[in-house]
Order: structure tokens, then C-alpha cells, then sequence
């Protein structure tokens, strides 16, 4: 009985697609911290998520404060996806500093639980590298053109 319950959860989240949480994008938004500049369109997030699902499926992501803060500072590229509601601000606000001073592209997406999903954890997740990948470069290219001209914060 319990079995079929744990199938029924499962089958219920991947209908989800890339997002955990059933929000619209105006509802996240609502949330976001003051700091989540340059943000994603909606269109973009969308791209960002299935180009974070592709490279998930490859194993070619970093995922985490810590991890991704290393490998930037080892001067690895790729671009750098920021969950825009994480609390507290603290945890990350290092981050694009870090990336400006590598010139790495970086944007905000709203929704942390969307980002974690995406990338094949059920845990939500703050920052994620994408790394590129012949595999999925094409999409790898259309997320970095468009993420690269995002306006910067001043």
C-alpha cells in the first residue's frame, strides 16, 4: 500500500515538468530578494531550467554555495544560475561579485525549489554552474548570448 502511495507522489512531480512548486512566475517574483539583479524573464528561466536539466543529465553542473565558489575561484566557466528568493541574502551575496570580477555571466531565476528540481534533486537549490557541453551547446549558447546581455546591476 505504501508502495503505490510513493508512486503516486513521484508521478505527481514529474507532471510538474521543470518546476516544484505550482506558483506562476508573478507569484515568485513577488518574493524575490532585493539583491536578485540582473532577473530572468520567463522565458529565460524556462530556458535556464531545461539547459540545467540537460547538463544535470550529463553530470556537468556544480551545485551549491560552497562547491560553485570553489570552482570559480579554480577559474572554471560556464553560467552561473541564482535562485532569487533564497533567505538569508547572506548565504550568497558574495557570489556576483565573484562573477563580475571573472566575468562570468550570471542571472537570477525566481524560485529555488524550481532550480533544485530541475537539476534532478528534490532538495531546493540556491546556485548552480552550468558547464558547457557539446551535448547540449546549442541550448548552452542561446541561455549564455541571452544571460550575457541581461543589464547589470550598478
Amino acid at each position: 500500500m505504501t508502495k503505490v502511495k510513493k508512486e503516486k507522489v513521484s508521478e505527481e512531480g514529474e507532471e510538474a515538468g521543470t518546476g516544484g512548486t505550482d506558483r506562476s512566475y508573478q507569484e515568485l517574483i513577488a518574493h524575490l530578494n532585493p539583491i536578485a539583479q540582473p532577473l530572468a524573464s520567463k522565458k529565460l528561466s524556462k530556458k535556464l531550467y531545461k539547459c540545467v536539466k540537460k547538463a544535470a543529465k550529463v553530470k556537468n553542473i556544480r551545485r551549491g554555495v560552497k562547491e560553485v565558489q570553489k570552482f570559480i575561484n579554480k577559474g572554471e566557466k560556464g553560467i552561473v544560475v541564482m535562485a532569487g528568493d533564497t533567505l538569508p541574502i547572506d548565504v550568497y551575496s558574495h557570489l556576483p561579485v565573484m562573477c563580475e570580477d571573472r566575468s562570468l555571466p550570471y542571472a537570477y531565476i525566481p524560485s529555488k525549489v524550481d532550480l533544485g528540481s530541475s537539476a534532478g534533486s528534490k532538495r531546493p537549490t540556491c546556485v548552480i554552474l552550468i558547464k558547457p557541453h557539446e551535448e547540449y551547446q546549442e541550448a548552452y549558447d542561446e541561455c549564455l548570448q541571452e544571460v550575457s546581455s541581461l543589464p547589470k546591476p550598478l
